[in-house]
């Protein structure tokens, strides 16, 4: 039997895919870190990115096409479910509908070199984010010249409970680097479609009818893990070059 090579591609470009998004995201790990939400520099009007995710039906999260206002096909069956008037029908279309992820893009401080990443979570931190942001003795926290940084503060899961993040912003208001290469790398940020690419109408499908007839489908579930590292940050500030030019490179950055 001859080898299928699109096969073997498609394996190999899903791979690829999924060390990319590691990379490309970030995580806070037990203890307290400290990172600034920098503005998205392809929406630079805010940089609060809404994705909608399928967790329970697929072999694995897959993003909802709904994210960018395109048709969905499993969001269309819960919405027949809901409308058959029978309460358990409700109840399973409720459950089978894509859930809400913010993510921002962010640099972690005393790993500025590494880029910027993005940051996932739920309603809870988005909510108080949002509040601190309208709250006129804060403000816009993400500016470039005049934000914050945030002390973001993880605690594991113990004794059956849920894992705990909690978020600090400093009082002080800084410049988000006064380093021309971390100004530059801030430019430069991935797009968030690179790192959660939109799937096909007929990917999603063909998931709804696995999860309909899981006795057709196939048995061999992929299922994706992340990795978190314990590195300490380190207190050293990267080495400042002229403050006008971290300026003028952010002025090309927002055509200012």
């Amino acid at each position: 039997m001859a080898l299928d090579l699109d096969a073997i591609k498609n394996k190999l470009s899903s791979l690829n895919n999924q060390d990319n998004k590691k990379s490309n995201l970030w995580r806070p790990t037990e203890g307290k870190q400290r990172i600034r939400i920098v503005p998205y520099v392809h929406r630079k009007e805010n940089p609060f990115l809404e994705l909608y995710f399928h967790y329970d039906i697929p072999k694995r999260s897959m993003l909802s096409p709904i994210t960018h206002g395109n048709p969905d096909p499993i969001v269309e069956f819960a919405d027949k479910l809901k409308k058959t008037g029978d309460k358990d029908d409700w109840v399973m279309g409720r459950k089978i509908e894509p859930k809400m992820r913010t993510y921002v893009p962010v640099i972690v401080r005393g790993k500025e070199e590494e880029g910027v990443k993005f940051w996932g979570f739920g309603k809870t931190i988005y909510t108080e984010l949002l509040s601190i942001i309208a709250d006129p003795d804060y403000g816009d926290i993400t500016d470039l010249r005049n934000g914050r940084d945030i002390d973001v503060e993880f605690t594991p899961a113990e004794g059956g409970g849920y894992p705990k993040t909690a978020i600090r912003v400093k009082p002080n208001q800084s410049a988000a680097t006064e380093d021309k290469a971390v100004a530059e790398l801030i430019m430069k940020q991935p797009k968030i479609e690179d790192i959660y690419p939109e799937p096909e109408y007929s990917d999603l499908e063909d998931a709804l009818k696995a999860w309909m007839n899981p006795e057709n489908a196939d048995s061999d579930v992929e299922q994706e893990t992340s990795s978190t590292t314990t590195d300490e940050v380190a207190s050293e500030s990267p080495k400042a070059t002229a403050t006008s030019d971290v300026g003028a490179a952010f002025d090309d950055l927002f055509n200012e």
